[in-house]
């Protein structure tokens, strides 16, 4: 078995789930999505078992394209997390009734296919095919499906689809200049091009436009909040969850490897556009009244810490980001499945219409706290773990670097339990809040599982990811 199963698995799927019909499309989809968590557990055996699962074949003679699949440790995890997080999502959905359910689930599954094909492909115009595909489903996802003024939501949309796409033509414009100089688009042509200082800094400034847009780093994070907003819960756990570690993961596998140079020149420059936007989501969180906007800069705020960890150019600083990225994957999914929790009964985003719902559910309340603290990153959370390690990477370049960064966990604890606060405590609401449905039990037990278990043994990633980020710190020291 190789990793273009799981591919195949995920794109019978979405057809199966359109062609199901309305009625049985959320099983159908679900039922694919846990095939495909079942095909990348089964390749994670195989690759441990020293089994080659990568796939390379030749695709386009002229150009040179190759259908090129990489299974090593750094794609299997986010594979994993990606197979992971879709079943999650599809079942947390199940409390929804949407229109043309069909068109709903099998966007999800094309999405999905999408995106691991994301960060599968070891060619660089097989790699931006991927990436410009997992744009189409979430643009019609939140547009048909989203919330709000239709209007409104149009315009946040087309805004988050206009800015992605421009971002992502630069860097189809470098992809198409390593081709000349290289002969090719594979991944390992692309490592060994000789690029002068000047032109690695073009490469890497259009490889950046492209994934901080897609992160999205400051000052390209505009379109964000509003489309977190106006998307479904759905829609907006994909892009939160999967959909921004795309740009994550492509900095550590594409940028940083193929423009060493540029990156070590300009590391500072780019630690402090991740720390900058550490402080800023930070900040713009606490002033948050809606809890889905609250929960979107809070993201910002997580993945900015993130992005600062990956330019350290170090084993610990790329490994912490890679920890994190997975463990807030799972937090933020989380977090908002239990804001659409509160909106299925309250019917409103409002934090100062909430409040109260500690005395009406007990067990929902145990449960979004231990998310709140997970998300704040204490000790036994998987958050810990990777935030603990990147604060550490970024000590080891400047120690300014690691204080400024520590900022998360001052403002991220203030801004979360003081919205915990006010969401889930105090006097009783005169609506009702009816305690958490079996399904809805099971999706939060899972993701706190998760998070709990990896908090106390992470080693199990660790050892997956490590020797794919050796590998990748080795041709950025070549040059």
């Amino acid at each position: 078995m190789n990793v273009s199963t799981i591919l195949i698995i995920l794109l019978i799927g979405a057809f199966a789930t359109y062609f199901s019909g309305d009625k049985l499309a959320s099983k159908v989809a679900l039922l694919f999505s846990l095939a495909a968590l079942g095909c990348s557990i089964v390749l994670l055996n195989n690759y441990n078992a020293g089994e080659n699962i990568s796939l390379i074949n030749s695709w386009i003679n002229q150009p040179k394209i190759s259908f090129a699949l990489n299974g090593d440790g750094l794609g299997l995890a986010m594979v994993l997390l990606t197979a992971a997080l879709t079943p999650i999502i599809i079942f947390s959905s199940f409390g929804n009734e949407y229109k043309n359910a069909k068109g709903f689930y099998a966007l999800i599954l094309f999405m999905a296919f999408a995106m691991v094909g994301t960060f599968l492909a070891a060619d660089g115009l097989l790699y931006y095919v991927f990436w410009e595909l997992a744009l189409i489903p979430i643009y019609f996802i939140a547009l048909i499906w989203g919330n709000g003024d239709a209007e409104e939501r149009r315009k946040a949309v087309v805004k988050f689809f206009i800015y992605t796409l421009a971002g992502s033509l630069f860097m189809l414009t470098a992809f198409i200049y390593l081709y000349q100089k290289a002969g090719s688009f594979l991944i390992e042509d692309l490592y060994k091009v000789n690029l002068s200082t000047c032109e690695q800094f073009w490469i890497f400034l259009a490889f950046f436009l492209a994934y901080a847009i897609k992160i999205p780093i400051i000052p390209f994070h505009t379109w964000q909040a509003n489309v977190y907003q106006k998307a479904p819960t759905v829609g907006t756990m994909l892009l939160s969850g999967i959909m921004l570690k795309m740009g994550l993961y492509s900095v550590l596998r594409w940028q940083l490897p193929i423009a060493p140079l540029a990156a070590k020149q300009y590391m500072n420059i780019f630690i402090a556009l991740g720390i900058a936007g550490v402080i800023y989501g930070s900040i713009v969180a606490l002033r948050q009244k809606d809890l889905k906007k609250l929960l979107a800069y809070s993201s910002l705020a997580h993945v900015g810490l993130i992005a600062a960890g990956s330019y350290t150019l170090t084993l610990d600083g790329l490994r912490g980001a890679v920890l994190q990225m997975i463990a807030h994957g799972f937090v933020v999914v989380g977090l908002f499945f239990a804001a659409e929790v509160i909106f299925r009964r309250y019917e409103t985003r409002e934090i100062e219409e909430m409040g109260g719902i500690r005395t009406q559910s007990p067990k929902f309340t145990s449960m979004f706290l231990i998310l709140v603290l997970a998300s704040v990153a204490l000790p036994s959370t998987f958050n810990f773990v990777g935030e603990f390690t990147v604060l550490y990477s970024l000590s080891q370049i400047n120690i300014w670097f690691a204080i400024l960064g520590g900022t998360t966990i001052i403002l991220g604890a203030y801004y979360m339990l003081r919205m915990f606060q006010h969401v889930m405590l105090g006097e009783t609401n005169s609506k009702t809040f009816a305690d958490v449905t079996l399904n809805e039990g099971v999706s939060f037990a899972v993701i706190i599982a998760v998070l709990l278990f990896f908090g106390f043994y992470p080693k199990p990633i660790t050892d997956l990811i490590t020797p794919s980020l050796e590998t990748i710190l080795q041709v950025i020291n070549k040059n």
